[in-house]
């Protein structure tokens, strides 16, 4: 391909100005910051402006055949660092277009040059290379070659001698340096005790194919968690990085790891390729690259490979335990990774309809009937479900996931959570919690249920531990559920410590106000806990109840709020289900004790799945020492509270 842009020294559009000779891409007069390999890239789809530049075309001319390198991510890099050079989205780009699987075409207006460099300056092009060798080939005359003085012949001869003993010296050296950077490289990988997969790139330049994307990088990270010695972030908390491009030393070290997994994915329906570098941030050393193509039906077989690869690189203590190799349909995986993808955005029955989906294509999927279970489950002990309808479908579906893999961490949670919540067997729950974690050591969502299963056996100490240990794995994912546990255990000042600093972390996040509000409550500061419960409201978008709950509070204090909540649950009732627990939490708070107790009561009849923290909730307290409070605890066959 010939060069269709003018021949100059610099190629100008936009804000922005590229000097070829210099090396130097600029915006507005002012340097920036662009790596060698990526400038080349950039001026080499400035040579053709408005043309295709293959894939074939850019290895070609920007990478040596015998030069080891993983293409696709290193291509992938250097586009991605123009980008963030340019200030260009891959969605709506208006520098660098990307044409799935064929290359990339530089789709910005140039302007008009500088003056070209001058012909003494320019090094000779490889068709006036290529013309000499073609006049030897042609077969010239020996007798037109002038003859050689002996003593330059000599000359010559000492020449290549030296030349040859000097590149000699070289190779030696390159292979010193390389097996000294290979050394090196091997210690930092050695060093990694901690990792985040951050969220693979979707290189299909399809959006609709995110769902797929983010769900690889939730199959990886559970299968790189498998891995024993090694602690790996969890998905909530790595996915705020999606689609940034911030320093890796920066990411390492909000999250804690001293690794880095990076990488992307391309899938064309019959075969993906995943391409995927591990980084030691703290020294900006890329440790391990490679590039996976498999067929739509291995990808399990895929995940479980790169994540043994992954933990050999780091020297493991122990390699990930082998998965189910049993190929499960495209279709099937689609439709799971579909329902994950809604779950974790909230979207709960789009994510049901995905997982039934997924069975009804394969009726032996153990994660699809995982994630029905941990829907009805979930969706009965939150309140959004009547407990009676859906604490038996999750208990159907969670010991049908563990009938198909009892492999599965997930399962064994799924399974754990219905004998918490539905059978009120606290033992067997504690064993499946134990099973996952055991199967998963960076399991954060098993270990948060755990806690849940601890509070409800009244080892306290252990219940904030282990809360403590999630969100260690997990600071995005619950991060209220550190403050929730000290809040249950009576660390009211420990739980309001840790929730303000969560806050100014995150401080649209409704559920840490809440148990803020709860906190404070706790501690009789009624007016702190109106605000942040008021603050709750306006940050969900009700400025109008967050302004009733001022006016309440103004007029009689805190009772006059408690009667505002207490209103709001009522008018609840009449449009729909609502826990009852809700509505003895609502009486306790005014302190209608005999009121609570009823509502109390009908939760025990509709087995209400929190119950199971009956002891634990903090509107509840006042009633510990009311005889009928103690027979329910006792029905329930908890284990009673000091």
């Amino acid at each position: 391909m010939e060069p269709t842009a003018p021949n100059s020294g610099r190629i100008a559009f936009d804000r922005f100005e590229v000097d070829l000779r210099s090396g130097e891409l600029l915006k507005n007069g002012r340097r920036l910051r662009l790596q060698p390999q990526p400038f080349q890239l950039l001026a080499l789809l400035l040579e053709h402006p408005a043309e295709v530049v293959t894939r074939e075309e850019i290895c070609r001319k920007l990478w040596q055949a015998d030069t080891f390198v993983d293409f696709d991510h290193s291509l992938g890099t250097a586009i991605g660092k123009i980008r963030e050079a340019l200030g260009d989205s891959p969605d709506s780009p208006r520098f660098v277009e990307t044409l799935p699987r064929r290359g990339y075409r530089f789709i910005g207006k140039i302007q008009a040059n500088a003056t070209p460099p001058s012909a003494s300056n320019a090094a000779p092009s490889d068709a006036d290379g290529a013309s000499a060798v073609q006049r030897v080939d042609k077969g010239i005359e020996s007798s037109s070659i002038p003859s050689v003085p002996q003593s330059s012949q000599r000359r010559n001869l000492r020449f290549v001698l030296v030349l040859a003993a000097s590149l000699a010296v070289l190779l030696a050296a390159a292979v010193f340096v390389r097996r000294f950077v290979d050394a090196r490289a091997a210690v930092r990988a050695a060093s990694i005790r901690s990792i985040a997969v951050l969220p693979l790139e979707n290189l299909s330049g399809n959006p609709a194919q995110e769902y797929f994307t983010d769900g690889m990088t939730d199959e990886l990270i559970t299968e790189l968690a498998r891995t024993k010695g090694l602690r790996v972030i969890s998905k909530t908390s790595v996915m705020q990085y999606k689609g940034v491009h911030r320093p890796l030393k920066e990411i390492a070290r909000e999250l804690g790891v001293d690794g880095i997994l990076e990488g992307s994915v391309l899938n064309d329906g019959s075969q993906v390729r995943v391409t995927v570098q591990l980084v030691h941030p703290p020294s900006d050393t890329h440790v391990w690259a490679k590039s996976y193509i498999r067929d739509s039906r291995d990808l399990l077989v895929l995940q479980q490979e790169l994540a043994e690869n992954v933990a050999k690189e780091v020297n493991s203590a122990a390699l990930p335990a082998k998965v189910s190799s049993r190929g499960i349909s495209p279709e099937a995986h689609d439709a799971y990774l579909r329902g994950r993808y809604d779950w974790f955005a909230g979207n709960y029955e789009t994510a049901r309809e995905s997982f039934e989906k997924a069975i009804q294509l394969q009726p032996d999927y153990s994660a699809a009937y995982a994630g029905l279970a941990e829907y009805y489950t979930g969706a009965a002990v939150s309140g959004v479900l009547v407990p009676k309808d859906a604490l038996p479908r999750g208990d159907a579906a969670a010991q049908k996931a563990l009938q198909l893999d009892d492999s599965a961490e997930e399962a064994h949670n799924a399974m754990a959570g219905t004998y918490l919540f539905y059978r009120w067997n606290w033992k067997a729950a504690e064993k499946e919690s134990l099973r996952a974690i055991e199967l998963n050591p960076s399991f954060a969502e098993g270990y948060h249920l755990y806690g849940y299963v601890l509070l409800a056996l009244n080892r306290n100490d252990d219940a904030v531990e282990v809360q403590r240990k999630s969100q260690e794995l997990d600071p995005f994912a619950r991060p209220w559920g550190l403050g929730y546990a000290l809040n249950c255990v009576g660390k009211y000042k420990e739980a309001e410590i840790d929730l303000r600093q969560r806050v100014e972390a995150l401080p649209k996040n409704h559920r840490l106000r809440y148990e803020l509000a709860g906190s404070y409550l706790a501690q009789g500061r009624e007016r702190e806990s109106m605000e942040e419960f008021a603050e709750m409201l306006r940050m969900e978008g009700n400025e109008k109840s967050a302004a009733e709950v001022r006016v309440a509070f103004a007029k009689e204090g805190n009772r006059g709020f408690q009667e505002w909540r207490l209103a709001q649950v009522k008018q609840k009732v009449q449009k729909g289900y609502v826990s009852p627990m809700e509505m003895a939490s609502a009486y306790a708070r005014l302190g209608q004790d005999d009121e609570a107790i009823r509502w109390l009561e009908k939760a025990y009849d509709d087995h209400v799945p929190a119950l199971v923290r009956i002891q634990r909730d903090l509107d509840l307290n006042r009633l510990h020492r009311d005889p009928r409070f103690l027979a329910l605890v006792k029905r329930i066959g908890l284990p009673q509270a000091d």
